[in-house]
């Protein structure tokens, strides 16, 4: 009889290849290392191949155990969704749910939607895990979240998503502005390097590129805000100007500043959607979670989709 590795085994070598150190990789699993240690040593045994090459400061993981943990992460998938479909004659929007969602939208959606979704599902475990659209995608795609709430276009594979909301673009600049004249501009006016944006990584920088239509590189600024909440204090104190979405800019993020907004035409905007691993077999219980968010959306006073 073929011996197997665990669950647990597998999820700890996974942890070990993201993190390349016991202790972190040990703490990530809530276990003691000297444990997490031997669970490895054991599913090296077993599979009687060497995983990782240990010196006294560094773990580095072979390529083979690259390779191990790559499947690793398709097994472990597929034991979720298996749970997933035993959980399917539960009442929807119970037990755990693990929601990854990006720093430009969790501050302004989600103050006015989680207590709303707690008292319309009140068994609901909700977990959330803010971080950009890369990293929570990678951490969908391996299991560790059910969904992500993002914005759109992104370039996603083996994915579902749902279209909730139209995010429109708003200029802003300080209200005294030099670089702005009467609230009026032309983009081929603006002096060189004026134009303030986030730094790379952040979706909401290309988004606003594109959506804004700003093909002149020269007008964008090198310099680069690592939040929402610092490009705004750049623009309050007017080093230059930028593009907010909608839902920032009904926000408090605005109180207390001179800053002027100004809606740019239609179809300057991005979508804010749902998105889940195509295989799911949630997916009509994540489709009701989107429509309540619209319906959440509009009754704030917004539009949705």
């Amino acid at each position: 009889m073929t011996h197997l590795p665990t669950t647990k085994q597998l999820r700890y070598f996974v942890a070990l290849e993201q993190y390349e150190h016991f202790g972190k990789a040990a703490d990530s699993c809530f276990v003691s290392q000297p444990a997490f240690s031997v669970a490895i040593k054991e599913l090296e045994n077993m599979l009687n191949i060497q995983l990782v090459d240990r010196t006294n400061k560094n773990v580095t993981v072979t390529s083979l155990g690259r390779d191990v943990a790559r499947q690793a992460r398709v097994v472990l998938r597929e034991l979720e969704d298996l749970v997933e479909m035993a959980k399917g004659n539960q009442l929807p929007l119970t037990g755990p749910l693990k929601l990854g969602v990006i720093p430009t939208i969790a501050p302004f959606l989600l103050p006015q939607l989680l207590p709303a979704l707690r008292a319309k599902f009140p068994d609901l475990k909700l977990y959330l895990k803010e971080d950009l659209t890369e990293r929570i995608y990678e951490r969908l795609m391996d299991g560790e979240l059910d969904l992500i709430l993002i914005a759109l276009p992104y370039d996603l594979r083996n994915t579902t998503d749902m279209v909730l909301l139209e995010d429109r673009f708003f200029l802003a600049h300080q209200q005294n502005s030099a670089l702005i004249c009467r609230g009026d501009y032309d983009l081929n006016e603006l002096p060189s390097d004026s134009i303030l944006l986030l730094e790379d990584g952040h979706c909401l920088r290309d988004h606003a590129l594109s959506a804004c239509n700003i093909k002149n590189v020269d007008k964008v600024s090198s310099i680069t805000a690592t939040s929402l909440l610092t490009l705004v204090q750049m623009v309050d104190a007017d080093l230059g100007i930028t593009y907010l979405p909608e839902m920032a800019v009904n926000s408090s993020l605005l109180k207390n500043t001179r800053i002027k907004t100004t809606p740019m035409e239609p179809g300057s905007s991005r979508q804010i959607g749902l998105v889940w691993r195509k295989a799911s077999t949630r997916q009509d219980e994540f489709s009701m979670l989107g429509n309540f968010i619209q319906e959440n959306y509009k009754l704030s006073g917004n539009q949705s989709v």
